[in-house]
């Protein structure tokens, strides 16, 4: 490196030749005086005319400029040399290079697709992503119009790209819709004991999936379900609208997605996920357990720029249900959730748990909005749980028309059979809330840990909520151990120490195992 550095390269040495060229040029040229005539500015020059003496003088002069501005070059060379940005990291093989060199774009239409809404599209789905399969990798286009289907799965290395005015249909009638294996971490489908109804659109143990489009829409048409739900007509678990599963560099954005059977977006075992500007919805009523967006024992997610109106938890972080999620063991983990805005009427806006078997840490939410809904945030989990919740940051929610804003219950008592270990017990530690902002809120934080699960090390630092209804226990805490710094508004529960925003203790609790659970209000 050192030996390419030291070499000027033809540039530097031509600017050199002309840099000496104008200066010998500036040196012999005659000097004009601003005045006229001679006088004594004539004689200034012509004391310093040239001389054989002076000419050395010039030379030499020129010589040293020259080889100076050739080392400043060379210089420079070895600075960028050194200083060279580093290389971006490899990006994994199936993203380089691993596709085909020019991956194909399908219409749907090509595979005899008839976008009506009437028309039973399958065949034309699954013929597309068998070609897809067939080059390694491509796009699906899905034009304009009502594509009605069955259920069908994706490939790796595939764009499901729906354009303006698209609208994907899911057929209603749940005899197309296959029967799938219980998850592993659940022990058999959420609803029912057996198989489970697989999802609208499916893929397992696929590498570089995205989803994404003109905000289109996959619509899992689900009101049929939701009555067949409610008559208790059904005899499995309904499936989720579209699920992923054991995949990994996952990427889903720019559509939307309403009106799921179940839950709405389920990605279970997966890695590297993000899930951004898109929309999901479902009736904030009547409409059961339509979750917006369940990572369920995934890792490195991002869920970012959304709004998400459902009938049940805006979005849900699990990871496997009692002795099942056990055995299973997999965490969720490194999961951000930035800059969502969330209602539900019937749940929270984002939940921990309660199948959390596996356990959940380093979560960030933050830049939230919460409103017209029954919780605003919430862990929720039960003794048979097992496993943990910790390192869970909490910054800058904010809450409007909530029942109930941070909630923290350990009594979520419901169990998939008489199997699970009641001695398995979840730990929750390390939660903080920052800058947890909002008005017309019953009752701003209601924490119930128990005897044998205590809530640890829970932070309340810059709170202000006004509370709908002034009673006089709004901050209600059991088996609680924390600290408040600074400001925090309602009056804080009594057992949690206090700091002032110096992070100087002012108050020590003694109350920590202390109870005031009201739920009347």
């Amino acid at each position: 490196m050192l030996e390419t550095a030291a070499v000027s390269s033809p540039r530097a040495s031509a600017a050199a030749a002309a840099a000496a060229a104008g200066a010998a040029a500036a040196a012999t040229a005659p000097v004009s005086s601003p005045r006229r005539g001679g006088g004594a500015a004539a004689h200034h020059h012509r004391r310093w005319g040239p001389s054989p003496f002076r000419a050395c003088l010039v030379a030499v002069w020129l010589l040293g400029f020259a080889l100076v501005f050739l080392w400043q070059s060379t210089s420079v060379g070895r600075v960028r040399l050194y200083m060279r940005p580093p290389m971006p990291k490899r990006a994994p093989a199936s993203t380089m290079g691993q596709w085909v060199a020019s991956p194909p774009v399908y219409d749907l239409r090509e595979f005899g697709a008839v976008g009506d809404g009437r028309t039973v599209n399958t065949a034309a789905f699954e013929a597309a992503v068998a070609a897809i399969a067939e080059r390694g990798g491509g796009r699906l286009t899905v034009p304009a119009g009502r594509w009605l289907t069955a259920p069908f799965n994706l490939t790796s290395r595939m764009v499901l790209f729906l354009a303006a005015g698209a609208e994907i249909l899911g057929i209603q009638d749940e005899r197309y819709w296959p029967l799938m294996a219980p998850l592993p971490s659940y022990g058999y489908g959420r609803e029912h004991k057996g198989p489970r109804y697989g999802s609208l659109i499916h893929g397992q143990d696929l590498k570089d999936v995205t989803i994404t489009g003109h905000n289109g829409t996959i619509n899992g048409q689900g009101q049929s379900w939701w009555v067949k739900f409610r008559r208790k007509l059904l005899n499995h678990t309904r499936g989720p609208l579209v699920q992923l599963m054991r995949s990994s560099n996952i990427i889903i954005s720019n559509i939307t997605l309403r009106d799921s059977p179940f839950w709405t977006l389920h990605t279970y075992d997966c890695k590297n996920v993000t899930i951004s500007e898109t929309t999901i919805l479902a009736p904030i009523a009547g409409a059961p357990n339509t979750d917006g967006i369940d990572p369920d024992s995934c890792e490195n997610v991002v869920i970012k720029n959304c709004y998400i109106s459902v009938g049940d938890d805006g979005i849900a972080i699990k990871s496997g249900w009692d002795q099942y999620g056990i055995a299973y063991g997999r965490p969720s983990a490194n999961i951000i959730i930035q800059n969502v805005v969330i209602r539900s009427m019937v749940s929270a806006g984002v939940s921990i748990g309660s199948e959390m078997s596996g356990g959940v840490s380093n979560v960030l939410v933050e830049n939230v909005h919460i409103w017209d809904s029954r919780r605003g945030v919430r862990i929720k989990t039960a003794p048979g749980r097992g496993a943990y919740v910790s390192n869970i940051v909490y910054r800058n929610i904010s809450l409007s028309n909530i029942r109930v804003g941070i909630v923290i219950k350990t009594d979520y008592n419901e169990h998939p059979d008489e199997g699970f270990d009641p001695k398995a017990v979840p730990i929750i530690e390390n939660i903080s809330y920052t800058s947890i902002h909002g008005q017309g809120v019953r009752v701003p934080v209601r924490i119930q840990g128990s005897a044998e699960i205590p809530v640890k090390n829970v932070t309340f630092h810059d709170m202000s909520v006004g509370i709908a209804d002034r009673k006089h226990h709004v901050f209600q805490c059991s088996f609680v151990q924390g600290q408040v710094i600074g400001y925090v508004f309602p009056v804080p529960c009594k057992n949690l120490d206090m700091y002032n925003e110096r992070r100087e203790l002012v108050k020590q609790s003694t109350f920590q195992n202390i109870s005031d659970i009201d739920y009347s209000f």
